[in-house]
């Protein structure tokens, strides 16, 4: 998985905080702190999907996870704003290329 292009895009669909965190020169630490919180509530999601449906495709459940982990994080975040929703589209064909990527092998 690619956490970090993930959590990127999040932040920039959410232009003022993406460019009040990029002036304060927080964006790095605030991206990789985010990307780190990802992969544990993502693998986290996946051990509790795992066990609760040990027949299930791991590609399956990997991405039933990411969608849990996604939403966790997002519910933290602020909002997208109206004018960002063109981005917001664009981020989501990026997480679905991503994803069928990481499905297939």
């Amino acid at each position: 998985m690619q956490y970090k292009t993930i959590i990127l895009g999040l932040l920039q669909q959410r232009t003022q905080m993406h460019e009040t965190l990029r002036k304060e020169r927080k964006l790095l630490t605030t991206m990789e702190k985010l990307a780190r919180e990802l992969r544990t509530r993502h693998q986290a999601w996946m051990e509790n999907l795992s066990q609760a449906n040990p027949g299930n495709d791991r590609s399956q459940i990997s991405s039933e996870a990411m969608e849990m982990a996604l939403k966790e994080l997002e519910d933290r975040l602020p909002p997208v704003s109206a004018a960002d929703e063109e981005a917001a589209l664009a981020l989501d064909r990026a997480m679905a290329s991503v994803l069928s990527h990481t499905s297939r092998g």
